[in-house]
């Protein structure tokens, strides 16, 4: 079987499993979309352009999003500076780093659930393989975590 429909398979195992484990720690108001826009604040605030970047929308659709995200406490909208009014950056709230915490934790348990099956040395060999194949693609950089509607 190819490694790419393995890679997708396990992908969808973890974030369906992820989504359950957190909506039975109390964060139902998660939908898919939010996280590649945690993590992505994480770094830093962000422009809605850059969110509508990173998730292959409009500017309109990473707006509602944000809007969205904004509501259920994620994240806030916050002056752009550079004199432009109208800029907004996008900035994570408390709640929304407690979330993204919650989901660190959730996949520390699920790979020791990996470990358990295959062994904790082959689940880092498996971080490390991956790691050097992403840096090798994209010039020694991760790439960014983007969906792949």
């Amino acid at each position: 079987m190819p490694l790419a429909r393995l890679f997708a398979m396990a992908f969808r195992q973890v974030i369906d499993e992820l989504h359950t484990r957190l909506a039975d720690r109390g964060w139902t108001a998660m939908r898919p979309p939010y996280g590649f826009v945690l993590v992505a604040a994480s770094h830093g605030p962000l422009n809605g352009a850059a969110i509508a970047d990173l998730m292959g929308m409009t500017k309109q659709g990473a707006s509602k999003l944000i809007d969205a995200m904004e509501a259920d406490g994620y994240v806030r909208r916050e002056p752009g500076g550079a004199g432009d009014g109208r800029s907004k950056q996008v900035a994570l709230t408390a709640r929304g780093r407690r979330l993204l915490d919650e989901v660190e934790a959730i996949y520390a348990d699920i790979e020791a659930e990996w470990a358990d099956v295959v062994g904790r040395d082959r689940v880092e060999a498996i971080r490390d393989d991956l790691l050097a194949v992403l840096r090798a693609a994209h010039g020694g950089r991760l790439p960014p975590i983007r969906p792949t509607w």
